[in-house]
């Protein structure tokens, strides 16, 4: 059954030629008169690589801090003992705890945050809620900074805007770059950032061309495509 677009929605896409590569700023433009929303609009970005997911060196998946944060606020729970959780509660975390905040989690469903930063001596006992972490994608992880010494550093960088990115399993990654209400200018070095990110963590065994396409869009807006050439990569 085809899904009924509204009428703003409909409006907005006159604005979009379809088949048209629009240069990033164009682009930006084009995001922030397209948003119909009357909340203040996330904007998404969506890169498609030429990348097989199957093959193990082949699987994207990072973090990095948004040169202008992404305008969320994000509250923070880290796992860790000692000195650790002293710095991390210095640096801003809005919960530090142990074990016992694991059982909080397991027994009473308890997930008033949206990232979980733990130190590596804390990995065993958060492993055995993993089954309930994983399909959240709350489950920290080395590769994306979240598994970390340094819990007071990570939590800094999710202050920042730090952002998590992930191919799936077509070689799309979906990533939040800001808001609508961003000025043009911070947008675009958003979105120029995460692309340049991106293209340094091409794997060696890719062949052909690495990123097929680029697209921006708000939340329930128009898909925007960005002409690759825009980019300095």
């Amino acid at each position: 059954m085809m899904r009924k677009s509204g009428k703003k929605y409909v409006e907005a896409s006159k604005k979009v030629e379809k088949n048209k590569s629009y240069t990033l700023e164009e682009a930006v433009k084009l995001v922030k008169e397209t948003s119909t929303t009357k909340f203040d609009s996330s904007v998404e970005l969506a890169v498609k690589l030429n990348i097989d997911t199957k093959k193990a060196d082949q699987q994207l998946r990072g973090s990095l801090v948004l040169p202008n944060g992404n305008g969320k606020t994000k509250k923070i729970l880290v796992l860790a003992k000692g000195a650790q959780a002293e710095a991390a509660k210095n640096a801003g975390a809005d919960y530090v705890g142990e074990v016992e905040l694991i059982d909080k989690i397991a027994q009473e469903n308890w997930f008033d945050f949206d990232v979980i930063i733990a130190t590596p001596e804390m990995m065993p006992a958060l492993g055995k809620i993993g089954k309930v972490l994983g399909p959240k994608g709350l489950m920290p992880n080395p590769k994306t900074g979240t598994v970390t010494v340094t819990p007071d550093k990570a939590v800094a960088d999710v202050k920042k805007g730090m952002i998590e990115y992930r191919a799936d399993q077509f070689g799309n990654i979906h990533c939040l770059v800001g808001k609508v209400s961003f000025d043009e200018k911070a947008l675009s070095e958003n979105i120029a950032y995460v692309v340049a990110t991106i293209a340094k963590a091409k794997p060696a065994t890719v062949k052909g061309k690495y990123m097929q396409n680029i697209s921006i869009c708000s939340t329930m807006g128009p898909g925007i495509h960005v002409d690759i050439n825009s980019f300095d990569i």
